[in-house]
């Protein structure tokens, strides 16, 4: 595929990130997407086929993005499994400062509770990203640096638990933290070092095994 056509689908699905974050999937149309991103309607289809072959390519572009950063991350035999969790705490933290859009409709689609083919198909890219930080907490107990007895499941929502209370209620949440949590420079200058330092305490009391375990 060329650089124009890449460059056009990109315009798309940025514009469909937008839309389907302030609309939600059943409020969107193909059309008014289509009509944002200045294209006509055959070129939408021709890329995407529907509806939901939109809003499916929208969450793979931002998914497995982050899952080639993820394998990366796991395949550096110079850092150790407790360096990769940090990195990994670093890298999510960023992500969700940064894609405020995504992470909103990622956050609006989880929670209808929904059992269609749409939410399956979303749920199976986000497990993904899940396999690949597994990985790095198996490397972890292997290698000696991590308790046995680690529940990864449970490690796994403490991570995603947190920002999705902190950023999908920010009405509560800003009352509580003192400031706005929708505010970009909140959010950049506040809420993400805080959050990779609480998480970076968090797991390493958790996670990491002391000198009398060893």
């Amino acid at each position: 595929m060329d650089k124009d056509k890449i460059d056009k689908k990109d315009h798309i699905l940025d514009v469909a990130e937008k839309v389907f974050s302030d609309q939600g999937y059943d409020g969107a149309s193909t059309r008014s997407i289509s009509g944002e991103a200045g294209v006509n309607m055959a070129m939408l289809n021709y890329y995407f086929g529907s509806k939901e072959g939109l809003f499916l390519a929208v969450f793979n572009r931002k998914i497995n993005s982050f899952k080639n950063l993820l394998q990366d991350l796991g395949n550096d035999e110079n850092l150790s499994a407790w360096n990769k969790v940090e990195a990994y705490i670093d890298l999510y933290a960023q992500r969700v400062v940064t894609n405020n859009c995504f992470q909103k409709m990622l956050y609006q689609e989880m929670s209808m509770n929904s059992r269609n083919q749409l939410s399956e198909n979303i749920s199976d890219i986000l497990l993904q990203n899940v396999v690949e930080f597994h990985k790095i907490l198996t490397e972890g107990i292997e290698k000696g640096e991590f308790k046995n007895d680690i529940d990864f499941e449970m490690v796994t929502a403490t991570i995603y638990g947190t920002k999705n209370f902190i950023i999908n209620a920010p009405q509560l949440t800003s009352m509580m933290l003192g400031y706005d949590i929708q505010d970009e420079k909140n959010l950049e200058e506040k809420f993400k070092p805080r959050i990779k330092s609480y998480l970076r305490k968090l797991l390493w009391a958790y996670l990491v095994k002391d000198q009398s375990q060893k």
